[in-house]
């Protein structure tokens, strides 16, 4: 049986990692080939198979997988789904903003033409919540089987080893343990995305003056912006966008900003502090993409639109109103209840179902 994967169009990351490796620790006998994107090289194992995206090699790869997991649409390459295969489709985060066709500005016709193709392969989703679930569909127009388990990217936040985790990535960045460390976590604009030298959006240079000594600002900029130049020279400030994978920065992190992201949905699992600074709001919903739900009133906390008042409150933790903490609870309920530690193996015990029907579930977290 040959599994291939892909993660953000060629890394080693996300829900897919988080399957392959659960596959390897449960023995299943299968060859196993990545999509990799020569700029990512860094973060693949040395022992992975990979085949070159956009190759002759990885529509050969492709046209003779058996299952195919991924969590994008895999449209760079031109291929057609082998009879008989199955297509996971684990998405990359529960929407905030409008997608697909949902979305106030898409693509041309002929991309959207594309992605509709690769919808269509799709042979179940995952989801991290049943509100999530309602938006996937509504916004793929996908009414076939979904598997509402969480998100097993998410899994690692929630597991025994998560504190030596968070420690070993601390010191590699230098950080040290009675250091606050905020990751910084924006989406893209649709509008900027291919100009390299697009603002941050947030003033980072003011953010970490204000915030001062025995705190670091960690930047995770969005996967679509690896053109832009790594940011340094800056004390205070790291920036961590070659990172392989945000989920260890959830752990490192103790709080972190936002806009609209779906790793608001996401870091909620960690409980730890999570602000939102939609710096365009009006632009972003109005006129770019739209939002799935009113972010004012069904978001985790209050808008902060003021870079000087996000920096007082940043230093003002771990207080917190009320008010904040009874909408972030609420929030964590609504979009990552089922993002208990387990979703791996709840996906996996109904993979395997149905790709070896003869194959003995872990059964313990269905």
């Amino acid at each position: 049986m040959r599994i291939l994967y892909n993660a953000f169009n060629g890394r080693y990351a996300d829900s897919p990692r988080a399957l392959h490796q659960g596959l390897l620790a449960r023995g299943v006998e299968a060859e196993h080939v990545w999509l990799q994107d020569e700029r990512f090289v860094g973060g693949f194992p040395a022992d992975v198979t990979t085949v070159p995206i956009g190759s002759a090699a990885a529509v050969a790869a492709l046209e003779t997988a058996d299952v195919l997991i991924s969590n994008t649409h895999i449209q760079l390459d031109r291929w057609e789904k082998p009879a008989g295969a199955f297509y996971l489709q684990t998405w990359h985060g529960t929407p905030l903003k409008q997608i697909h066709r949902a979305a106030a500005s898409i693509p041309p016709e002929e991309m959207m033409r594309e992605l509709d193709e690769d919808i269509d392969r799709w042979d179940a989703l995952v989801s991290q919540s049943p509100a999530a679930t309602v938006l996937l569909r509504e916004a793929f127009g996908y009414t076939g089987p979904v598997m509402e388990s969480g998100y097993p990217r998410n899994d690692v936040l929630r597991a025994p080893d998560a504190a030596r985790r968070r420690g070993a990535l601390r010191k590699e960045l230098g950080i040290a343990d009675d250091v606050t460390a905020v990751l910084y976590a924006p989406t893209y604009r649709d509008d900027t995305v291919d100009e390299a030298d697009a603002p941050d959006g947030l003033d980072l240079e003011l953010l970490v003056r204000r915030l001062g000594p025995g705190h670091t600002v960690l930047l995770r900029q969005h996967y679509y912006l690896y053109r832009r130049p790594v940011r340094t020279g800056l004390a205070g400030l790291v920036d961590v966008s070659d990172n392989p994978d945000i989920a260890d920065l959830y752990l490192a992190a103790d709080a972190m900003v936002t806009d609209y992201s779906s790793a608001m949905f996401d870091f909620a699992v960690t409980g730890k502090p999570l602000m939102l600074h939609p710096y365009d709001l009006e632009h972003y919903r109005d006129q770019l993409r739209g939002f799935t739900f009113d972010l004012d009133t069904e978001g985790p906390g209050e808008l902060v639109l003021d870079p000087e008042v996000l920096a007082q409150k940043l230093l003002a933790l771990p207080a917190t109103s009320a008010e904040d903490a009874a909408r972030y609870a609420a929030f964590r309920r609504r979009w990552c209840g089922l993002d208990d530690g387990h979703a791996t193996d709840r996906v996996l015990d109904q993979l395997l179902e149905r790709i070896l029907p003869d194959a003995q579930p872990a059964g313990r977290f269905r």
